[in-house]
């Protein structure tokens, strides 16, 4: 198989604790590949491939929606704050000090639907071949040179698919 990543010549790779982890679960997750059926994963890796795109899409979804809750949460919070601060004759800043319980309850739940969408988008990448250095190439390729980590991984220019 062609190679398809480099690092650029005299820099040291970067060390991540998020690029630890995620290493860590794309190992976990390639594992369970030959796991019995009572793995959740397995049965993701070896059902038709409509299972875990639709896990993919429906966790998704559910960032979407925790993210509309904190949104929802923000306004609640601003609206009320004019509303005392009308009725106080004070100034909205004031009075909008703190928001309430259900805004870090909402964002919570984000991460952990965010957490959801990680986990089976790298369990689509397993299952259709594409490692965690050739998926960290591409993001790294995206990015102009002084935006990108420095010894990051990068995509030879033929793999490259911008729009095709």
């Amino acid at each position: 198989m062609v190679e398809k990543t480099f690092i650029p010549e005299g820099v040291e790779p970067p060390a991540s604790q998020i690029g630890a982890t995620i290493e860590a679960l794309v190992g976990t997750i390639a594992a369970r590949r030959e796991a019995g059926a009572e793995s959740y994963t397995h049965r993701l890796l070896s059902e038709g491939e409509d299972s875990v795109l639709k896990k993919v899409a429906e966790e998704a979804t559910e960032v979407v929606l925790a993210a509309k809750d904190i949104e929802c949460c923000m306004l609640v919070a601003q609206e009320s704050a004019e509303s005392s601060a009308i009725a106080m004759g004070q100034d909205e800043d004031a009075v909008c000090a703190e928001l309430p319980a259900e805004y870090y309850e909402a964002v919570d739940h984000l991460r952990y639907e965010a957490a959801d969408v990680v986990y089976h988008l790298l369990v689509v990448l397993e299952r259709y071949g594409i490692g965690i250095d050739e998926f960290a190439a591409e993001l790294n390729s995206r990015m102009a040179d002084g935006e990108r980590p420095s010894g990051g991984i990068l995509l030879h220019d033929e793999y490259i698919q911008r729009g095709k």
